[in-house]
């Protein structure tokens, strides 16, 4: 069977389809220090669980097999063999739920607005002492924080945010209040990026920042250019504003969609709105809804009007009828 050296390479013509292409390249390093030399024979469960021992992270082991898995599929629907092999994955971790609440969220977005640079006060090694500047490092992270909770957007689409269309990046139509959350002229793939309307507070937000800088080719730009990645600004204003470990920016995305469930919005809507299926929704949100089993909740401890009935002629209490306003319980 052929090497798999060489099969992890990425033609100029695909690299505009894909979302993220750093990280996707360096998923590809790493399949290619561990897989490159093998061959397609050597694929197998053992071989993919000591790649996934090496890796250390299992999210991580399981997201470079996947690639691996596409390649090896793309080589056979390709014509280049015709044997069956199977990559073996490490088992999903569990559904992160990590959410703000409100109160959070509005010390973090305080946090990231309010916060001065702090700079040494004087030139003399001996002098320690820092004084807040003019400068604003962490203001770009408040219209992060704001896009991120209300429109459920992942972070590359937010970073991307235009309020003028062109290629590769996502467009805000300030006219008509809509979000074409995938970037112009990617092509789709199963992070679900639909087209949404915007809720009539942010949409506000936005036309005064375009307002303000109407040459400004981002919603989201640090010292006037777009921001590439926010995890490390993210990081120290999480720090600052004494929240809890686990916070990250795609917690927004978890927050919007927490929010939109505490609130009784329509689970079908709800993910449409977020982009992801209702099945996820439901499965990792769907109890912070308060509709949650409350038609059982209501059930189980309902009298059945059938069993008094007959426990009043019989003179016997039903075993089916608890006493539930009893003393003691």
């Amino acid at each position: 069977m052929d090497k798999l050296r060489g099969r992890f390479n990425v033609d100029s013509e695909s690299e505009d389809a894909i979302p993220d292409i750093r990280k996707f390249k360096k998923r590809i390093e790493r399949l290619n220090e561990w897989w490159g030399a093998k061959m397609l024979g050597e694929v197998n469960g053992e071989a993919c669980r000591s790649y996934a021992k090496k890796r250390g992270k299992r999210g991580g082991a399981r997201r470079d097999l996947e690639d691996l898995r596409a390649a090896i599929g793309h080589h056979s629907v390709e014509g280049y063999h015709r044997e069956i092999v199977k990559v073996s994955l490490p088992e999903k971790g569990r559904p992160r739920d990590k959410w703000l609440t409100r109160s959070d969220a509005a010390k973090l977005f305080w946090t990231c607005w309010r916060y001065r640079e702090m700079q040494k006060g004087s030139r003399r090694p001996i002098d320690d002492v820092k004084v807040p500047t003019s400068k604003r490092p962490l203001r770009h992270l408040a219209r992060f924080i704001l896009l991120g909770i209300y429109s459920g957007t992942r972070a590359g689409a937010i970073a991307t945010a235009s309020p003028i269309p062109a290629i590769g990046r996502s467009y805000v139509d300030l006219e008509r209040g809509r979000y074409y959350r995938l970037k112009q002229g990617s092509a789709k793939t199963n992070k679900r990026q639909p087209t949404v309307p915007m809720p009539l507070r942010l949409l506000a937000h936005l036309r005064r920042w375009h307002r303000i800088d109407p040459d400004a080719k981002h919603f989201v730009e640090y010292n006037g250019r777009p921001v590439a990645s926010v995890k490390t600004a993210f990081k120290s204003a999480v720090r600052l504003a004494g929240l809890g470990p686990g916070i990250s920016p795609h917690t927004l995305r978890h927050t919007a969609a927490t929010w939109l469930m505490q609130r009784g919005a329509d689970p079908w809507q709800a993910a449409g709105y977020l982009g992801m299926s209702l099945d996820v929704l439901l499965n990792t949100y769907g109890h912070h809804h308060p509709d949650y089993l409350s038609d059982a909740v209501d059930k189980i401890a309902k009298r059945d009007p059938t069993s008094e009935r007959k426990a009043h002629v019989s003179g016997a209490v039903s075993g089916a009828v608890l006493p539930m306003k009893r003393s003691g319980f």
